[in-house]
């Protein structure tokens, strides 16, 4: 397999180079970082430039003519109709800028590659049965990811896949796919043929399992995807936007997600949930169960349940992904060991009294306190009937680890009664088991990889931080409350 791979990859640098006049060609096997080439530029009238992910390198002083483009126009033959070409059984994409009587007048000479391995850190979705929709911003690997989707499930899973290849940016150009998505089959997308109807058309005469498509842009493919879905077949697909809230605010693509529609809600029920008349809910299930954000290239943030994260957004709950990355490992179990503490028992009060809670809790000289913040609260305080209205802030509450209690009671007698009961409760106070923490530091050390660490309060997180800075490492705090957690990183190479 390796070997195989080898001999592409040598197969697929000499293609491209052969577009070039050997003049070119010799220059940039000169400059010799082809695995780090992401395109070569030709404009007429300027100096060729080979571009890197960190620099651009001309070529040489001599501007590029009109006949150097002519010639190598000649070898790629046709411009489909978004002025792309490709070089048969690679995946290399030559995209052309035209001048106002249709000449070309520059080329953009772009590197593809199968990059094997991409999709590690998602692997166990990927191999999962549910439906997942990829976002990110242009060039951060989401048509890489669905090629190795395509491998990895028709090779390792032995399922029936098949690729929706729009531009033939996941399987290349040429009528023979590109040995980089496996087993799967492809169904190119000919001039003048909408996406939407070789979507429907491979689920109909081809009986696949999955089916995977770049770049869902129009409310017809997001239909299709609706459909294809309905029918059992599970999607794989990419869509417009780089993150979930593009989404929301997108009407062309928002059924993907379960699309938004406006609610007026009576006037008990208003009370109950304690909101408006008029909210916004989720219309209908999302067509995909998962989303993940590609955050930067081998940067992952997933969101397991769709339906749930567009609940949350509209009701303006805070929603936490699980951020994965390559080349990261995880620890599971937590750091924290709990030691009890001395610090006051902090209530948040819910629909109560007030200045009663805060006389009795003077009264009875307790050491109680009434805090307003929830984030810093070990217990909310509730009238139940206020209880009953507040439904949602109590799912967050529970959510962030706080316990809710009613009284039932709300005269001051019944706050020194309760205050009375819980006075003398213990609170536990994490702290750090500083033995295993530095095992794991020497293992980042000397294995040179990054280690995320469990999720854990914002104290045990600053603890880890200042630890983690002692032995000259950095560390970052990834991810939203609850699942706030560190990364360590090793030291870079001089």
């Amino acid at each position: 397999m390796k070997e195989n791979n080898i001999e592409q990859l040598e197969f697929e640098k000499q293609a491209f180079l052969s577009i070039f006049s050997p003049e070119l060609k010799a220059k940039i096997t000169e400059v010799n970082e082809f695995e780090n080439l992401i395109e070569v530029v030709l404009d007429l009238g300027r100096k060729p430039e080979e571009r890197f992910t960190n620099k651009n390198v001309y070529l040489r002083e001599v501007p590029v003519s009109n006949e150097e483009i002519e010639n190598i126009v000649l070898k790629l033959g046709v411009f489909d109709r978004d002025n792309r070409a490709g070089i048969e059984k690679t995946l290399h994409r030559i995209s052309a800028i035209f001048n106002r009587k249709n000449e070309i007048v520059g080329l953009t000479c772009r590197v593809g590659r199968a990059i094997y391995g991409t999709i590690e850190p998602l692997k166990d979705i990927i191999k999962g049965d549910k439906s997942i929709l990829l976002l990110g911003k242009p060039g951060v690997g989401k048509t890489t990811l669905l090629r190795e989707a395509a491998r990895v499930l028709s090779e390792e899973m032995n399922k029936r896949v098949i690729v929706v290849d729009t531009s033939n940016e996941i399987g290349g150009d040429g009528d023979i796919p590109h040995p980089g998505i496996g087993n799967a089959r492809r169904m190119q997308v000919p001039f003048g043929k909408a996406q939407e109807d070789v979507m429907i058309e491979a689920v109909e005469n081809h009986f696949p399992e999955v089916i995977i498509i770049d770049e869902i842009g129009r409310t017809e493919e997001a239909k299709a995807c609706r459909t294809i879905a309905e029918r059992g077949v599970r999607l794989i697909a990419t869509a417009h936007g780089t993150n979930i809230e593009n989404l929301l605010v997108n009407p062309t693509l928002q059924d993907l997600i379960g699309g938004i529609t406006a609610v007026t809600l009576s006037d008990e029920e208003a009370i109950r949930r304690g909101t408006q008349k008029t909210i916004l809910e989720r219309k209908s299930p999302p067509t995909f169960d998962v989303l993940i954000e590609i955050r930067e290239r081998g940067v992952y943030a997933i969101y397991y349940d769709v339906a749930d994260t567009v609940d949350d957004l509209l009701r303006g709950f805070p929603v936490n992904p699980e951020i994965k990355s390559i080349g990261e490992k995880k620890i599971s179990g937590s750091l924290a060991i709990e030691a009890e503490s001395e610090r006051p028992l902090k209530i948040f009060p819910l629909g109560i009294n007030t200045s009663y809670l805060e006389r009795a809790v003077h009264s009875v000289r307790s050491s109680v306190e009434i805090v307003r913040d929830l984030n810093n609260a070990d217990i909310i305080l509730a009238n139940r009937k206020v209880l009953e209205r507040k439904s949602d802030l109590i799912d967050f509450a529970r959510k962030i680890g706080v316990k809710v209690e009613t009284i039932e009671k709300t005269s001051l007698k019944g706050f020194k009664e309760y205050i009375k009961k819980v006075k003398d409760r213990k609170i536990f106070k994490s702290s750090i088991n500083y033995e295993k923490l530095e095992n794991l530091i020497h293992e980042v050390m000397e294995q040179k990889t990054s280690l995320e660490l469990p999720a854990e309060s914002d104290e045990i997180l600053q603890e880890e931080q200042n630890f983690v800075s002692k032995f000259g490492l950095k560390s970052e705090i990834i991810g939203l409350k609850p699942n706030r957690r560190i990364v360590i990183y090793p030291k870079k190479e001089r």
